[in-house]
């Protein structure tokens, strides 16, 4: 099942919570010394659900905890070696969504700033968006 483009753009408008330039160091990659070495990876999360219970309570019972998305990213960065970022990224979604089923979308972006290429970057990487009715429930 496919969502159509003005689906997901509906979507982007909504609230989300927002998570910013995390940085983690991990063993995540194809090369050997990439998973003997480790490195540096850069993460962004927005979660999309709708804030305004939080918004009119006050309360953090009425929303997810910075925190909470916090712990899932870090646990995923810094625990078991991935060949690809895809897959990093797509554990990071996967477990956000399964956890929280007030999240009704998740864009996760992973970024690797130290990587052997020709010239200047900040980082390269990977940007999922990954959607509630896209979670195969286990």
């Amino acid at each position: 099942m496919t969502s159509s483009g003005a689906d997901y753009r509906e979507m982007i408008k909504g609230d989300k919570l927002v998570l910013r330039g995390l940085k983690f160091h991990g063993y995540h990659g194809v090369k050997p010394e990439e998973r003997k070495l480790g490195q540096k990876f850069l993460i962004d999360v927005d979660a999309w659900m709708d804030l305004r219970p939080a918004g009119n309570s006050d309360r953090l019972s009425d929303t997810i905890s910075y925190t909470a998305i916090y712990s899932i990213v870090r646990d995923v960065v810094e625990g078991a070696p991935h060949n690809l970022l895809e897959s990093v990224a797509e554990l990071i979604a996967s477990t956000v969504l399964s956890k929280f089923q007030q999240v009704s979308a998740v864009r996760v972006q992973v970024g690797k700033p130290h990587v052997a290429v020709l010239g200047p970057i900040d980082y390269l990487g990977v940007e999922i968006v990954r959607h509630r009715t896209f979670v195969v429930q286990s």
